[in-house]
């Protein structure tokens, strides 16, 4: 009989140098296999800002566990449940401020795709590298999306193809010139810091203005916000107004293509 899950680590109140904003990075680990489980606390163990609060083997216990330990990001194995995809949907509406990285056995184009729709932050494969899995985490908790090469590849092409087919009128959606800005530069796979600078402010004001861009376009992060600029040419439209809040230092700026939403994509370039 499986044990419901426990805590495995008492001493999160100590202070240290790594974590977002001195805090312990505090993970779920949802899979069920006990020596995955057992190798992911040992391969946390060495980094300084990573602690795993959690740990369940049945989609039950991860519901549970999601429940009872409060957590930053919940490593979940799509293979725990035979339907992944509604189990996604599920722990996000019970923890909408945990964060979900889901292992898969193996590249499945289709599922990838329908993982990311339904809200996953982080998709990894089960062979992925240590170092590659603790750089996710990292990623993710700040609130940075993670997909691989292959992945983004997917995704552009997904997103390629529905741009392709006839749609109705695009959404009304009125930005205000510095929102339509700090989009642009977004696209472009500026960083946080670097469009502070670009637009002569702080990193928390970015991060202010980008959340509520998101409300706004009804996106959930940076990649899904580069995907839909792709998808309705949202920054192109908005242009001008873009170059008049930047008093033009922003010429040049126009709807994103494949390279620059590769950038936003990718892995290396997610903070």
């Amino acid at each position: 009989m499986a044990s419901i899950p426990v805590s495995v680590t008492d001493n999160l109140d100590q202070p240290h140098e790594g974590g977002s904003n001195g805090q312990f990075i505090r993970v779920i680990v949802a899979d069920t296999q006990a020596i995955f489980r057992a190798g992911l606390r040992k391969i946390f163990a060495l980094e300084d800002d990573i602690r795993v609060v959690g740990q369940a083997e049945t989609l039950a216990q991860t519901l549970a566990a999601a429940k009872k330990f409060s957590a930053d990001i919940l490593i979940f194995e799509a293979a725990i449940t035979p339907n992944p995809l509604e189990s996604i949907s599920d722990l996000l509406r019970q923890a909408p401020q945990m964060k979900l990285v889901v292992v898969t056995h193996e590249p499945n184009e289709e599922l990838t795709l329908e993982l990311f729709r339904r809200g996953a932050h982080g998709i990894v494969s089960r062979e992925v590298e240590p170092e590659t899995l603790v750089e996710c985490l990292r990623k993710v908790s700040q609130g940075e999306p993670w997909l691989d090469r292959q992945g983004v590849g997917w995704v552009l092409s997904a997103f390629r193809n529905q741009s392709s087919r006839p749609t109705g009128s695009r959404p009304k959606v009125q930005l205000t010139p510095k929102e339509s800005l700090i989009v642009s530069c977004v696209t472009q796979g500026m960083k946080n810091k670097e469009i502070a600078l670009r637009v002569g402010t702080t990193e928390q004001v970015v991060k202010n203005y980008l959340r509520k861009v998101y409300d706004k376009l009804g996106v959930a992060d940076r990649l899904e916000l580069a995907l839909y600029c792709l998808n309705h040419r949202v920054v192109e439209s908005e242009k001008k107004a873009s170059e008049d809040a930047s008093n033009g230092h922003a010429n040049g700026a126009a709807s994103p293509d494949a390279q620059t939403l590769a950038a936003t994509a990718s892995p290396n370039k997610l903070s």
